[in-house]
């Protein structure tokens, strides 16, 4: 079964996440835009990727894979230590990469998938 859950940017080509059987599929993840700071993003971006995680019956542990995308490669030390702030038990595979941004302040953005064993 398939579930695709709404998005919180007002687009619905874009949701939040999809569920498909036992993994989860997170896409485009970021926030406080209102600061040029890039701790404020990334914390932003993963409570974002927290709250999609939670309506699908998931957690951070349950993350096997993250893709960090930055505006600027210099913040990637900065952004990279913020990562021990929301993974306790141990950090899902991670791929970071820089690129541009439709929104002209978004400094990081976040997608994700994790696996979360469904109730049969």
């Amino acid at each position: 079964m398939i579930k695709r859950m709404p998005t919180s940017y007002g687009d619905v080509t874009l949701p939040a996440c999809v569920v498909a059987g036992d993994y989860i599929f997170l896409s485009c993840h970021a926030g406080g835009h209102e600061s040029a700071d890039i701790i404020y993003q990334m914390e932003a971006s993963f409570d974002s990727l927290g709250k999609s995680l939670e309506s699908a019956g998931a957690s951070f542990d349950d993350i096997v894979q993250i893709n960090l995308y930055l505006k600027n490669i210099e913040d990637f030390r900065t952004a990279r230590d913020v990562f021990y702030k929301y993974f306790k038990n141990g950090f899902p595979a991670r791929m970071t990469t820089t690129t541009d941004f439709v929104s002209p302040p978004c400094l990081c953005m976040l997608d994700a998938i994790a696996y979360k064993q469904q109730n049969t």
